[in-house]
């Protein structure tokens, strides 16, 4: 018999989009010395298909709340293991990623930031961490290299102006925001004067001043989708009285000088009906406006399921399922603080 010669093929000369569905299974770590086999498996680990979201929403500084400012210390390891995972994902990603998604209890600084903005030219989304240890200098870098951003989740701030400042100058298909802390009468005024084109707007889960809500409504003509639903909303009476007053369109309770709307009233509602979309909620049967109220308005989401800060009524603005790139896997090979 004649001998029948087998063909048979080399790892590194199987097809680039087989190896990145394999590589897809893999975590960040897993990849790094895959990488390493050769040419061919290294482009496939850098492919845009892996990259386009790099999600590090498991990772969490170890820190400690101080009185003084930042109001915050974090062990040195927490910054070395984090630069660690950053220097692994900007090395394999080469440019590639476009969404970006960091936990709401990272602590991150100017060379963090610094580091990622220089290497990742094309962010088109950033989920922001806390920045107690951002400079504004930093912050005013990173969103400088990234011209392409068009959404910004961010913790709320006292002095907002800067960033929406730089985000006006540098960022000019800028069109989804989320905020999550307060929203004040000067929070809304910077975004109305620096992003009149903004479109998305969801401060979910907020600290929301009446007066903030309506100025928005009334000076923000290209604005198609609002999201309050969960929000404490505040006004500031000009009695300290304590009464509950309501009406067939608006109910709200004053507890010393604040005054707490359980109902959106008429003016609310009539101005808001232009919107596309307009999400809302003050129910005492919701679980997320329960625990606001318990919170008083500032939601520790630390003492809630680790998915329930990742939510938004808003499709476009939803975090969904933590990304296979950073895992628990992660966490166990060398990231766990």
């Amino acid at each position: 018999m004649a001998e029948i010669k087998s063909a048979s093929r080399r790892w590194e000369d199987m097809e680039t989009d087989v190896l990145v569905k394999i590589f897809k299974e893999l975590n960040m770590i897993e990849l790094a010395p895959v990488a390493l086999v050769c040419h061919a498996w290294r482009s496939a680990c850098s492919d845009p298909l892996l990259w386009n979201t790099l999600d590090l929403g498991l990772l969490k500084s170890n820190f400690i709340q101080t009185r003084a400012s930042p109001f915050i210390w974090v062990d040195d390891r927490s910054d070395r293991k984090l630069m660690k995972a950053l220097r692994i994902a900007m090395s394999l990603s080469r440019g590639a990623v476009s969404c970006l998604i960091f936990h709401f209890n990272l602590y991150m600084k100017d060379e963090h930031l610094g580091y990622i903005a220089e290497r990742c030219p094309n962010l088109k989304r950033l989920v922001m961490p806390a920045w107690n240890r951002i400079t504004k200098d930093g912050i005013r870098h990173a969103v400088r290299m990234w011209e392409r951003l068009e959404s910004l989740t961010m913790p709320s701030i006292a002095h907002p102006s800067y960033i929406m400042e730089e985000i006006r100058r540098s960022c000019k298909n800028f069109s989804h925001l989320k905020i999550m802390g307060t929203f004040d009468v000067d929070f809304a005024f910077s975004i109305a004067t620096n992003l009149p084109n903004l479109r998305v707007l969801s401060l979910r889960c907020s600290i929301l001043i009446r007066e903030a809500l309506l100025f928005i409504l009334d000076c923000m003509d290209h604005l198609e989708t609002l999201n309050i639903s969960h929000c404490l909303l505040l006004d500031t009476p000009t009695t300290t009285t304590t009464t509950t007053s309501s009406s067939s369109s608006s109910s709200a309770a004053v507890v010393g000088k604040k005054r707490v709307f359980r109902e959106l009233d008429g003016s609310i509602r009539g101005k808001a009906a232009r919107l596309r979309e307009f999400f809302h909620c003050q129910s005492g049967s919701c679980v997320a406006c329960e625990r606001m109220s318990r919170d008083e308005g500032l939601m520790r989401w630390y003492k809630y399921e680790d998915w329930f800060w990742r939510e938004d009524e808003v499709s476009s603005l939803a975090l969904g399922d933590y990304g296979k790139l950073f895992d628990e896997g992660c966490l166990d090979l060398g990231f766990r603080n």
